[in-house]
């Protein structure tokens, strides 16, 4: 029998058996009927329940029953309803949002990230880790960012305690290097600031949180990368002589050997290997996955922000997502279908890293 969520009861007719003060827990299959039509419930199709009932009352003697439901911060009612000689279960979820972390809450995917999760308060309670005070004001400055810096493990034992998935979207950042001038011609040369080094930020500081997220016991794992990782001599890893690319892989190669060893297969991880970053709008291209960086040999090797921020947060949803590896890109805007079933574009995964 699966989890089951205990939920206050208002008894709809009440058996003449019922007496106050004695209650007993009962788990068994309902069929969920909306009180009101207008009452618009995204359930899953199956679920149990557990509920409250008074130890000497009889489930026989009624038909059934009224639960006060919240959504979104309003009292709406559910009627379970006895149907012939059992109870068959229609939907009910487990009530409690997940817990899920975006570290590297205070960059430009990062935030996006954050937000959309925000705006799904039904279904997740967020929280952000960003390396600054400043930072943490950029996103609003709330109670749910935390300020740590992945380099010191210590430092994160807080944001992750108590989570059920994290999203990694730190990275290190080059930087161009001062007085280029473009109409002279020539390519600007950038560098990392000292102690943001790809191998300070994008191996020692994803693996400090890949294994503060194994002792504290997180379910999921989305990690957000670059495509282009299987070409050693790809141009990201030239930028400040910083191998941003490498380290990237080696975090992804420590998360998929270690993760499988320490959960067995109980929980999972999610990696996505994005294409060329663009500030635009998401949700109005047609989103291509690909494996081994095939998408870097098409025109079609870049994806906006948002979208990246949305595929993440989707991959948490679905058992489809799991275990699962691959590039990311998308059509240009006004070219095929902009892709809104998330289910069926993970579904086309055969990849695992």
């Amino acid at each position: 029998m699966g989890m089951c969520t205990r939920v206050p009861l208002d008894f709809a007719t009440t058996p003449s058996s019922v007496s106050a003060g004695q209650c007993h827990k009962f788990a068994f299959g309902l069929q969920v009927l909306p009180v009101s039509p207008s009452s618009a419930l995204r359930l899953p199709e199956r679920s149990n329940l557990s509920l409250s009932l008074p130890s000497s009352s009889s489930f026989s003697s009624f038909s059934s029953l009224s639960v006060p439901f919240p959504v979104k911060g309003n009292q709406k009612g559910l009627t379970f309803r006895r149907v012939g000689a059992r109870v068959i279960s229609a939907a009910m979820a487990d009530l409690t949002p997940k817990t899920v972390l975006v570290t590297g809450a205070g960059g430009r995917t990062g935030q996006i990230a954050y937000r959309k999760l925000k705006e799904r308060s039904d279904q997740y309670t967020v929280r952000g880790l960003v390396r600054t005070e400043e930072s943490k004001s950029k996103i609003g400055g709330e109670d749910d960012v935390f300020v740590g810096d992945i380099r010191d493990a210590g430092s994160l034992i807080p944001a992750i305690q108590g989570i059920d998935a994290l999203i990694i979207l730190t990275s290190a950042v080059p930087k161009m290097k001062p007085g280029f001038d473009p109409t002279k011609g020539g390519r600007p040369e950038f560098f990392f600031e000292d102690g943001a080094y790809p191998e300070q930020v994008d191996w020692i500081g994803q693996k400090n949180q890949i294994d503060a997220a194994k002792d504290a016991g997180v379910k999921q794992i989305v990690l957000v990368g670059s495509m282009g990782g299987t070409n050693l001599n790809n141009p990201l890893n030239s930028l400040g002589n910083g191998n941003i690319l490498v380290w990237k892989r080696k975090a992804e190669q420590y998360l998929a050997d270690s993760w499988y060893s320490i959960h067995n297969y109980k929980s999972y991880e999610f990696h996505i290997w994005a294409g060329g970053l663009q500030d635009k709008d998401g949700g109005v291209r047609e989103l291509l996955v690909g494996k081994d960086d095939e998408l870097l040999q098409t025109e079609t090797r870049t994806i906006a922000r948002a979208d990246v921020a949305e595929v993440s947060v989707q991959a948490l949803q679905f058992e489809e997502a799991k275990f699962k590896a691959f590039d990311l890109a998308s059509k240009p805007e006004g070219t095929g279908t902009p892709t809104k079933d998330f289910k069926a574009l993970f579904s086309q995964i055969t990849t695992r890293f």
